[in-house]
């Protein structure tokens, strides 16, 4: 769900707003040489500050390790949150409203199944109530606004998606991932109520979105999510994939209904006021002359034209 990469260009323009109020000539970030995140953040400077000057202490300093990390905040004072009770390095941990992700220790191998302990915010669908829970979101112009009726801030609503998807064991996932630099990488996420909002966005767009506006649309989410990912947030091309979503999402109102169980969610009903989806036509009974079925004849025929001539051509298939 890209819970972290997301995340970067907003720490990084508020790097520079405030390397700018205090009139600095330098920032710094925390990423490893190895990652994805020294080029979301160092992409970000570089776009919002084109002079501005980057200090990667990870890249620069003697500390190539998370056991020498460890060692250098404690020898200077530095609280480390989370730090592994039996000692060793803890567990790379990044954590925003959105997701929380874990790497490192022995996620490093893919062969071992991460630890139960490891999760914080999911409880495992074995553990999850017996009992399915329904939840109404409302969508207003492709963006959510209320659940159960209630109208709530997006950190508002996020943090109760967070909660409800947490109880119901949903937002795991375990992938290994192509790095931008190269190499690939296993790493553990919980994103909860992403999950949940990902789920219920498609369900509204199934019925309010032109086929070919869906289509293309699902074409240019793959795109759209590696610009992301590899940290072009403030490049032109995403700004201007974003400019043609946002179109999309004009007529995007409605409500949709889940149910959460067990580490799943299920679409069971929609609607709008601005639905496309038309009963009458769409039904198997009589539809009292609202579509022709004889029209489809034509339409077949047409669309084999080409599939004809070839046969007859001898084309061998």
């Amino acid at each position: 769900m890209l819970g972290t990469s997301i995340a970067r260009p907003l720490i990084a323009k508020r790097q520079i707003e405030i390397a700018r109020q205090v009139g600095a000539d330098a920032v710094s970030h925390g990423a490893t040489g190895k990652g994805n995140d020294q080029v979301r953040f160092e992409l970000g400077y570089y776009a919002l500050e084109p002079g501005i000057k980057v200090i990667a202490p990870w890249r620069e300093w003697d500390l190539v390790s998370r056991e020498k990390l460890l060692q250098y905040a404690e020898a200077a004072g530095i609280a480390v949150d989370m730090k592994h009770k039996q000692g060793g390095a803890p567990y790379s941990m990044d954590a925003n409203l959105l997701h929380i992700s874990f790497e490192g220790r022995h996620l490093e191998d893919p062969k071992a199944e991460a630890e139960e302990a490891m999760w914080r915010w999911t409880v495992s669908p074995e553990a999850a109530p017996d009992k399915a829970e329904y939840l109404d979101l409302e969508f207003e112009h492709g963006d959510v606004v209320g659940l159960n009726g209630l109208r709530l801030s997006p950190a508002q609503l996020l943090t109760k998606l967070n909660d409800l998807g947490g109880k119901h064991g949903i937002g795991r996932l375990d992938l290994v991932e192509n790095r931008y630099v190269g190499m690939k990488s296993r790493g553990c996420y919980e994103t909860p109520g992403g999950t949940i909002l990902l789920k219920a966005h498609r369900a509204i767009e199934s019925i309010t979105l032109d086929r070919e506006v869906a289509h293309l649309k699902d074409d240019l989410m793959p795109r759209y999510a590696s610009l992301i990912y590899n940290g072009y947030w403030w490049s032109p091309e995403r700004r201007a994939i974003q400019a043609l979503i946002d179109t999309t999402q004009a007529e995007v109102n409605g409500w949709v209904r889940l149910k959460l169980y067990k580490g799943n969610v299920y679409t069971v009903s929609r609607d709008s006021k601005d639905t496309l989806f038309d009963q009458t036509i769409a039904t198997f009974d009589d539809d009292g002359g609202a579509y022709n079925q004889a029209d489809a004849a034509g339409f077949i025929k047409l669309n084999a034209l080409r599939m004809r001539i070839e046969s007859r051509a001898g084309r061998k298939f």
